[in-house]
């Protein structure tokens, strides 16, 4: 009695004690939680709003440059509804291309790093894919800068041409795996060996099989055997055999969930390369469609015509019903879709701009005010040029916002902290480096590796987005979400329906599977 109740004294303080370091415990945890979530939330915020001055500054630079002149002039050419439908498709789609060329780089490095390194390199890869969006938004936007200076024009030829180009490509691709089978060809000496490893060796059972009849006799030996120093050695021997052997079965179960784990990796990211492969060549047809169709009538000389409007509409709404009635509904095929309302409403944005400018003019005419009508015209014309590079840029970052956000949705499944912080050193780095090479890039490649930095702060904010969708309590969601708008209030500018639009299309594109 006296044993078990000195036990019983002994024991019930360390359980009360116990208890209460896990009451602590759980009682922190949630504040913890928060303070983690409003941290890695500020920390996306802040990266993204960091991108707004230097695009705001660019975007200045652009619209009291050289460049105006062609693109005022080109109102002329495919007028207004024109200039806004091509000036959107283009930027647009050279957001889409930049996006998809640095994910495509990255899942190809990954593939290699498994090729030759055994590991999957996921820092480097990014690093890659943010480097390459940057070089692509860059060059292109070279080129464009370079064809707008010789008339707005070019820009409809050139889309035409890459489009086609991208097909072409696409379908090469296509046919190259159909008919050579070129996964396999490229898999054929890696995946024999894994399979010769995984697949069961039957000398290997013969062995197992013959220890464990080894074994079977031991133990009927140990049981017979009277002798206890004989029992002893026979026992020690048998021990160490075991150990031995359960050693090599613990190697060989991690070596085969290693080149498991390689395998699925593998086939991953061949997937990735062949969906985003399928939307850099499909996505850009519904807006290429709508730009050039539109910019045709302005060329004819109906670009100011209200029925163009209407078959913009019409044209508009019948592709993206075609396109969303599809029996398998793609990526591709929704963020064309989406693509497309964003330059219908560029356009928008354009005729509106020109018409607030006339009806601006007819009240200083009713005011007594005389004002010729060459003045007014140059007026229409500078302001709704400077609207749709206004709309333009900020539906394109609003695009690489999302299209971030759904490659860091992604990487963010267990691996949340890495993805924000990473991708935030990674976009603030580039961000440094474009803005020291400005000069040198000129306004047009400056502005297209700022909104390749953009992506890269999607990466982050879309990572972020995961924390607040997965979080364990609306709690920690809404504390994300303050975070996020904290970071984007202290870096950025006091816009909250930007901050709402970017923080929105952050968290569909992030928590929503397209694939």
């Amino acid at each position: 009695m006296s044993s078990s109740s000195r036990s019983r004294g002994t024991t019930l303080p360390v359980f009360v004690e116990v208890t209460m370091v896990s009451s602590q415990q759980k009682t922190k945890s949630p504040v913890m939680e928060s303070a983690v979530c409003f941290v890695l939330g500020a920390v996306a915020g802040g990266t993204l709003g960091a991108t707004e001055v230097p695009l705001n500054q660019v975007m200045t630079e652009i619209i009291s440059g050289a460049l105006m002149k062609p693109i005022t002039d080109g109102v002329k050419t495919v007028g207004t509804l024109g200039l806004g439908t091509l000036l959107g498709a283009t930027a647009l789609t050279t957001s889409m291309t930049s996006v998809v060329m640095g994910v495509i780089a990255a899942a190809s490095v990954g593939l290699l790093l498994l090729r030759v390194m055994k590991s999957e390199g996921w820092a480097v890869a990014g690093l890659v894919a943010a480097l390459v969006t940057t070089l692509c938004g860059a060059a292109m936007g070279a080129v464009i800068e370079q064809l707008v200076s010789y008339g707005l024009i070019n820009l409809l030829w050139a889309l035409g041409i890459f489009t086609v180009f991208k097909l072409s490509m696409y379908a090469v691709v296509q046919f190259t795996c159909r008919e050579w089978d070129c996964c396999r060809i490229l898999d054929t000496n890696n995946d024999a060996c894994e399979t010769e490893q995984v697949r069961p060796d039957p000398l290997n059972i013969k062995q197992r099989q013959r220890f464990a009849m080894a074994i079977e006799q031991r133990i009927i030996i140990l049981e017979m055997n009277k002798s206890q120093g004989e029992s002893q050695e026979d026992r020690a021997d048998w021990e160490v055999q075991q150990r031995e052997r359960e050693e090599t079965e613990e190697q060989q179960r991690k070596i085969v969930e290693v080149e498991t784990k390689q395998r699925s990796s593998r086939q991953n990211l061949r997937k990735v390369i062949a969906k985003y492969m399928e939307f850099l060549a499909l996505s850009g047809i519904p807006m290429t469609v709508t730009a050039s169709v539109t910019a045709g009538f302005g060329f004819c000389g109906f670009g100011e015509y209200t029925f163009v409007f209407v078959i913009l509409l019409v044209l508009v709404l019948v592709m993206s019903f075609g396109l969303m009635r599809s029996r398998h509904l793609n990526f591709w095929m929704f963020t064309g879709c989406m693509a497309m309302f964003a330059t219908f409403a560029i356009a928008i944005l354009t005729v509106h701009a020109r018409q607030e400018v006339a009806d601006m003019s007819i009240k200083m005419r009713r005011a007594g005010q005389t004002i010729s009508k060459e003045n007014i015209n140059i007026r229409m014309t500078h302001t709704s040029s400077v609207e749709a590079i206004f709309a333009g840029f900020f539906v394109t970052k609003v695009c690489q916002v999302g299209l971030g956000a759904t490659v860091g949705g992604k990487l963010a499944r267990g691996k949340e902290r890495i993805a924000i912080v990473g991708a935030s050193v990674t976009a603030v780095v580039i961000l440094s480096i474009v803005e020291a090479s400005s000069l040198m890039l000129g306004a047009g490649g400056t502005a297209g590796a700022l909104l390749g930095v953009v992506a890269a702060a999607g990466v982050s904010i879309g990572a972020a987005s995961v924390v607040a969708g997965k979080s364990s309590s609306w709690g920690g969601t809404l504390v994300t979400i303050a975070g996020m708008i904290l970071g984007l209030l202290t870096t950025g500018t006091w816009d909250f329906v930007n901050i709402g639009l970017h923080i929105s299309v952050a968290y569909i594109f992030a928590m929503t599977d397209f694939y």
